[in-house]
């Protein structure tokens, strides 16, 4: 059975960033499982995964475009360290959540710390970068109507 549209999707993948350092692998982990069609996974490599079939082993790399988008200077942003007051150790690189006023929690990563003020960036981590996969195509099923109803696996 070949990948397409409402089916079940089981693969195994090891993800590397343009120097070859492993970002991600679903090695130890068991087979990442989506449903094709359902914006599970980055559109290029839904995209490249289309036809395949159990046991297709292919590498895929994908743009920025196709991906996780550019990096959005917009979203890069500084705040008044007040606004981080309670947070210990404040550094770069930590990750934290915060709340827009909204009730929208956005997923941030500090990038500086000064005395004053925080930057911080809203961009996902892999905004930007080219993406490339090894694949192996582990099983394709139909979906149920269940899951394609709710849009992803049960």
């Amino acid at each position: 059975m070949n990948i397409e549209k409402d089916r079940v999707v089981a693969i195994h993948y090891k993800l590397t960033d343009d120097q070859g350092a492993v970002i991600d692998s679903s090695e130890g982990h068991g087979p990442l499982t989506y449903l094709h069609g359902a914006q599970g996974i980055i559109p290029g490599l839904e995209k490249a995964l289309e036809g395949h079939a159990p046991g297709d082993s292919l590498e895929v790399t994908v743009q920025p475009e196709e991906a996780y988008g550019e990096v959005n200077p917009e979203m890069i942003q500084q705040v008044p360290r007040a606004a981080m007051a309670g947070i210990d150790n404040l550094a770069p690189g930590m990750a934290l959540q915060a709340d827009d006023g909204s009730g929208n929690v956005h997923h941030v990563v500090v990038k500086e710390v000064g005395e004053e003020m925080v930057t911080i960036d809203a961009n996902h981590p892999l905004a930007g970068q080219v993406l490339h996969f090894d694949i192996t195509v582990d099983s394709v099923r139909e979906a149920t109507p269940e899951e394609i109803a709710h849009g992803h696996v049960h």
